[in-house]
């Protein structure tokens, strides 16, 4: 139970939420209720599809490409890092080109689910944690993962009302606060590549 919770926590500020909110918020402005629901769902299922492949075909990669894990692990703690860094720094991801200027057909899929929810920092830390998962750990970090993107989900749906209770400065506080846990998170996953490194293989 504790993994699971863990877990969920890790991959719920891993998608940096209240950031995701900002820009659903801005690329929803005008529609009504019906569609904003539908662009969160279609957000949401399509994040969900592209995590699942990564966290179940992360090794497979690694095996083709030739690259250890201890080597992606300190690759990817430097992007979450440097996506951290931009989140405290401005209160947006650094793959975010700003907020939209432009009507879009359909933005569930791009730019939401990516690569505002799922950007590259985000990719390479779930293939890092679905290859160090194994056997039911591995059952448990794709439930912590479905459970973050149904909280996140769940955000989005009240994205209307929590925008009125926090306003544009609340939420960037919070985008803000997000990126200091994933400050956190990056410095543990690369120590744990560098350690890795310098460990001698028994």
């Amino acid at each position: 139970m504790s993994l699971l919770i863990s877990t969920w926590i890790k991959f719920f500020f891993l998608f940096a939420p209240f950031f995701v909110l900002s820009m659903f918020l801005a690329l929803t402005r005008g529609d009504t209720p019906q569609v904003r629901k539908s662009v969160a769902n279609k957000a949401i299922i399509a994040a969900l599809a592209i995590a699942l492949v990564l966290m179940f075909f992360g090794s497979a990669l690694f095996d083709v490409l030739g690259i250890t894990l201890d080597s992606f692990r300190i690759g990817s703690g430097i992007l979450l890092f440097m996506s951290a860094i931009s989140l405290v720094r401005d209160g947006t991801r650094n793959h975010a080109t700003g907020m939209p200027s432009e009507e879009r057909d359909d933005v569930s899929v791009v730019p939401l689910a990516v690569p505002t929810i799922i950007g590259p920092a985000t990719i390479g830390t779930i293939l890092v944690y679905g290859a160090e998962f194994q056997g039911w750990d591995l059952v448990i970090g794709v439930l912590g993962l479905v459970g973050a993107l149904l909280t996140l989900g769940i955000i989005l749906y009240s994205g209307s009302l929590i925008e009125k209770l926090l306003g544009r400065t609340g939420l960037n506080i919070l985008s803000k606060i997000t990126g200091l846990i994933l400050a956190a998170m990056a410095a543990q996953i690369f120590m744990g590549g560098v350690m890795g490194f310098l460990t001698p293989a028994s």
